[in-house]
């Protein structure tokens, strides 16, 4: 057993909060660096913690992970926590694991909605925090603003005295220093970690028989499935038996095979674990988030995590267009719910339920985003599926039909800010709060969550690509009345085929196309937006009649449009109630669940 593990004062367990993209991974980067945890002749890549290719390409952390690093004689166990609100079910387990939060904050933009997200439940929990004012290098940036707006926020989340008493850190994580002073660069970020060993209090650990949450797992094609959590009292040895209790209150017993405490970016293998640790064991079978592992004599349950409910489901349903298995390894029905069950194991805030078709699953998520990720992970794993609309999840609460609303925030230009209130408000938003930010405007709604649905796309076409959005959950309110959808009807191709170049150049009157110039489509497949209301069955795969007579100017150059693309996201916000996306490894698209037009006029007069 290693020295540094004996004494617990020793110990520090740390979260680190931030919005999307004010710098969380690169700090995380940096502290990396100044504890040395890679040896002079290991490269260090960027973004060390965004491990999974879809957090990389998006620029943000999806699942929580754990990192430790040892600190002159202190161990400080880092966990880097999701920043969006989407994620809660990750964050809220993770923050069972801190003792303390540092509060990221970007200078310049001061705390946001997911960081009041994410802080509401630290304060709650009644962790202490050390703010950190970040990216103090940008232009026009106002750190003391900033911290200002931070200490307002955390009063009117009901912090206690202790936890307003905060320290504040200044610097830029991209620059590698932190310093008490936002005009005075350091060099390096030791002010950073001297205040996290100074106002981060040492584990507390309780008197009693062994007690560990399990708050994440791990699975090794080697040993199988790994427990990760917090040791809150007692010591777990190697080969000790144990009694594990589940959310429901039945016990099974078991053994621990192998122990392991995280150091660095990896683990290793220890005989002990002493309380106040974060660990990861092996051997224990069949269980879940939020069990509790115990003493064999004394078993004691700890107080089950609370997650929040899902806001939002959608339907997955095995690819049946004509195009099915040309691109995807897993098709069938068994290989999606297989897929859909493993998922439910370790995302706690997605349900599943199965529907009246074998081949059908209703899936309930915590918004647009969750889901997306699922979907865009199956996708990139070889899976072919296809996806309903998204539907809010409709509650009577006392007798009373209620809807999810969310806190929405825009940041745009000044000069485009009355078209962003005429849109939220046709989508039954409310203004809160509206004031200017150095050239640009920052306006806060409450807005129902089916309002959010397709507002990015309509915003983002407003302002020329200028809006920044995001909301967060706030709570169920009554029903606000219907909201109008997509005004714009589909342009239906009418037969399989590929799409002729003279045809899409002939109907861009008609409306925008989705598909490229002699790209193969189907019969029933959704390859444009009308310039109208309602629905227009296009022909695509008509060529030009050819003749003997040669006539001067018939062959003018033909010039089209570029297609739209969709990411997964917009694809899934645009779509209608009786529209698909058509999910595969390589392609994403739009298609009419019933593909026959006889069909869809049969529904129709139902």
């Amino acid at each position: 057993m290693r020295a540094h593990f004996k004494a617990m004062t020793q110990i520090r367990n740390i979260a680190i909060i931030a919005h999307v993209d004010h710098g969380k991974t690169s700090l995380v980067d940096r502290i990396l660096e100044a504890a040395k945890v890679f040896k002079e002749h290991e490269v260090m890549g960027e973004l060390v913690m965004d491990s999974n290719d879809l957090e990389r390409e998006r620029g943000i952390t999806i699942v929580s992970k754990n990192v430790s690093v040892m600190w002159k004689d202190t161990k400080i166990n880092i966990i880097d926590t999701p920043g969006h609100s989407d994620f809660g079910g990750e964050v809220e387990r993770v923050l069972n694991m801190a003792d303390g939060v540092l509060l990221l904050v970007d200078a310049f933009e001061g705390p946001m909605p997911q960081t009041r997200f994410v802080l509401q439940k630290a304060i709650e929990l009644g962790l202490k925090p050390i703010v950190v004012v970040n990216k103090v290098d940008k232009p026009n940036c106002t750190p003391d603003i900033a911290q200002e707006a931070v200490f307002d926020l955390m009063f009117n989340l009901g912090a206690t005295e202790d936890q307003l008493d905060f320290p504040t850190v200044f610097g830029s994580a991209k620059q590698g220093w932190m310093g008490e002073d936002a005009t005075k660069p350091t060099g390096n970020i030791d002010y950073l970690m001297e205040q996290v060993i100074e106002h981060i209090p040492s584990p507390k650990v309780g008197e009693g028989p062994t007690q560990m949450q399990i708050t994440s797992m791990d699975h090794s094609p080697y040993t199988g499935r790994i427990a990760i959590g917090r040791l809150f009292r007692g010591t777990l040895k190697t080969g000790q038996a144990i009694v594990m209790i589940k959310r429901d209150g039945s016990t099974t017993r078991g053994k621990l095979k192998e122990l392991y405490l995280f150091e660095g970016m990896g683990r290793i293998k220890v005989e002990e674990i002493p309380a106040g640790e974060i660990c990861a064991l092996v051997g224990l079978e069949g269980f879940e988030i939020g069990d509790t592992i115990c003493d064999a004599e004394f078993p004691e349950a700890m107080k089950p995590i609370s997650i929040d409910e899902p806001t939002m489901s959608m339907l997955f349903t095995i690819n049946d267009s004509p195009f099915f298995g040309r691109e995807g390894k897993f098709v069938t029905s068994r290989h999606v719910r297989e897929r859909l069950e493993k998922e439910l194991e370790k995302n706690l805030a997605l349900r599943m339920e199965t529907t009246g078709l074998s081949d059908s699953f209703q899936v309930f998520g915590r918004g647009v985003l969750h889901l997306s990720v699922l979907i865009e992970t199956m996708r990139r794993e070889g899976y072919e599926l296809q996806i309903g609309q998204p539907q809010v999840i409709i509650k009577e609460i006392d007798g009373v039909k209620c809807e999810p609303v969310e806190d929405l925030t825009i940041d745009l230009p000044e000069e485009v800010h009355g078209k962003a209130v005429e849109m939220v408000t046709a989508r039954k938003g409310e203004i809160v709060n509206m004031g200017p930010k150095g050239d640009r405007m920052l306006l806060e709604f409450t807005i129902p969550s089916r309002g959010i649905i397709g507002l990015r796309n309509l915003l983002l076409t407003a302002t020329a690509g200028e809006a920044i959005m995001s909301h967060r959950f706030k709570a169920y309110e009554p029903y606000k009345g219907p909201i109008s959808g997509r005004q714009n009807g589909s342009l239906i191709s009418m037969a399989p085929g590929e799409a002729i170049p003279y045809t899409l150049s002939n109907l861009q009157d008609r409306g925008k196309f989705f598909v490229n110039p002699n790209v193969a489509i189907y019969e029933g497949q959704v390859v444009g937006e009308n310039t109208r209301a309602g629905d227009m069955i296009v022909n695509l795969t008509k060529t030009k009649k050819q003749s003997n007579v040669r006539s001067s100017g018939t062959d003018d150059k033909i010039r089209i449009a570029p297609a739209l693309n969709f990411s997964l996201e917009e694809a899934l916000e645009y779509i209608q109630a009786d529209e698909y996306v058509e999910v595969t490894p390589q392609s994403i698209r739009l298609r009419k669940t019933f593909l026959k037009e006889h069909e869809r006029k049969k529904l129709g007069k139902v």
